[in-house]
């Protein structure tokens, strides 16, 4: 049995990925994967950059990485920038009999067409389950681990198991994959109730509910 610890969109926020590696840690994982956007929104990213490569945690590239790079990369070869230019768009291996690919939207390498399989309730959207099964009928790998979208699930679409553990920021959530069992068992971060849905939109109706003179924090 492997216990694969998995998180993404970290967003250079580095106490949730902290509090992930400790649960990774107590549950005895054997590797640990990020699904991309380590950079973006928040401010510590060498902090969480760090944090990642002292747990050796093997990531992939996120569109907000690759936006930071083109925005402050000075090629004076900061550890940042050396870790960021270094992250591949694809991870693949086998283990257990299982082979996984892992990308940060979807396969074989985009990182903005996500997988997006809930709707704001968290309720599976059946078109984009059937969309998605079609697009992996020849996919080559059992599981497919993505990020990008703010979503959590574990999906069999067809003979592929699909996992988006969630942003460990706004989503508040880690998981864990058993293999070869194939099971998914997700965690909260933060204290907060894992939030399987999560979007921008949702966020700006939340502070507009706020009223004036009240803190929305």
């Amino acid at each position: 049995m492997v216990k694969i610890g998995l998180i993404s969109d970290v967003h250079a926020t580095p106490d949730p990925v902290s509090e992930a590696l400790s649960i990774f840690q107590r549950e005895g994982v054997d590797t640990i994967l990020c699904a991309g956007d380590i950079a973006g929104y928040r401010a510590e990213l060498e902090q969480t950059v760090a944090l990642l490569l002292d747990s050796g945690c093997q990531a992939v590239l996120g569109n907000h990485d690759l936006w930071w790079l083109g925005r402050y990369d000075s090629g004076e070869g900061s550890p940042v920038e050396k870790y960021l230019r270094a992250l591949p768009a694809v991870v693949e291996f086998s283990i257990e009999d299982k082979k996984i690919h892992m990308v940060h939207a979807s396969p074989p390498e985009s990182l903005m067409e996500g997988i997006k399989l809930l709707d704001e309730d968290a309720e599976l959207l059946q078109d984009q389950k059937a969309y998605w099964s079609d697009y992996l009928r020849t996919f080559s790998a059992d599981v497919l681990i993505v990020g990008h979208t703010h979503q959590v699930f574990a999906e069999q679409l067809g003979h592929v198991l699909v996992v988006n553990p969630g942003s460990t920021l706004f989503n508040h959530t880690c998981a864990i994959l058993t293999l070869p069992e194939m099971v998914v068992q997700v965690f909260s971060l933060s204290g907060k109730k894992p939030v399987m849905t999560w979007n921008w939109g949702m966020f700006y109706a939340t502070q507009s509910q706020v009223e004036p003179g009240q803190s929305s924090r």
